[in-house]
């Protein structure tokens, strides 16, 4: 297949830039997207970011946790305080908040278990779904996390949750899918985990079958940070964005794929107008082709 040079403007809207911000396209009047942590309160970085957040962050307002705020069993509540943390974001020029979190408590062993509301999906959904509408009432888009079946720290780069179909649709989707169909985020975070052997970013099923089609989510994927390990697959999977920058890899790799033909175009071409999509709303614009 013959590839030219908007292919590489395509392929390069794929894939970071840096740890917090994607390429710009200055020909298209696409900004880079700024995205940043998190589900408590702003962590945009100063300086040389980090994905560690190791160095010193703007001053920002620091919430109580999901767990705490599960407690008012009130969406109204998360909703303001997601109002809050959207106008910080946008007060400090940040474009997508990443958050909230809303993987079910398993196990109490679970290290990030205070980053997450609960152990119920209706509770769950209807508390990160205040949180969403809030955030994106500001013009910050929300990115919900992690999609999907991430239920531990450990080893949660190469573990694979193994799980039936109604497990997996009545536990751990229903919070996401009250989100989605709820308050329509414009970002959805994908896990490092693999389910039922593929990874997350790359998981069809998850990604396309239920997510877009079944749900009608009509944003972004975006990987947890180094969690695309394929950047072919996630394009056939329907993970859209691989944060953090991966360099040229990913660009290079997506470009020899296409001119080989080991790339469906269609899906290929619907990776880039989620982007797009995303990084026109940043700019505060109706999305155009490319």
């Amino acid at each position: 297949m013959t590839i030219d040079a908007s292919d590489l403007e395509k392929a390069a809207l794929l894939s970071g830039a840096s740890t917090w911000e994607t390429r710009a396209n200055p020909r298209l009047g696409l900004p880079a997207v700024v995205l940043t942590d998190g589900p408590h309160g702003v962590r945009r970085q100063l300086g040389s970011s980090d994905h560690l957040g190791l160095n010193e962050s703007e001053k920002a307002t620091c919430f109580p946790t999901a767990a705490t705020l599960a407690n008012s069993w009130d969406p109204s509540l998360t909703e303001e305080v997601g109002a809050a943390i959207g106008a910080e974001a946008s007060a400090l020029d940040v474009d997508v908040i990443l958050g909230p979190g809303l993987n079910i408590k398993r196990t109490p062993l679970c290290g990030r278990n205070f980053e997450y509301y609960s152990e119920d999906p209706l509770l769950s959904g209807r508390m990160a779904a205040g949180f969403v509408r809030g955030v994106q009432s500001t013009g910050v888009a929300a990115c919900p996390k992690h999609f999907a079946a991430n239920q531990q720290e450990t080893r949660r780069m190469a573990s694979n949750s193994v799980v039936d179909e109604r497990t997996l649709r009545e536990i751990y989707l229903t919070a996401f899918e009250i989100v989605v169909r709820e308050s329509h985020p414009r970002t959805i975070m994908s896990s490092y985990n693999e389910v039922n052997g593929t990874y997350a970013h790359e998981n069809h099923h998850l990604l396309t079958r239920i997510l877009r089609d079944e749900w009608g989510f009509d944003g972004a994927v975006v990987s947890d940070w180094g969690g695309s390990n394929d950047a072919v697959a996630a394009i056939h999977g329907g993970g859209t964005l691989e944060m953090p920058s991966p360099g040229m890899t990913s660009v290079a790799r997506i470009l020899e794929a296409l001119e080989a033909g080991e790339v469906d175009r269609d899906a290929f071409e619907r990776r880039v107008q989620e982007m797009v999509k995303l990084a026109s709303e940043a700019a505060g614009r109706s999305p155009a082709s490319v």
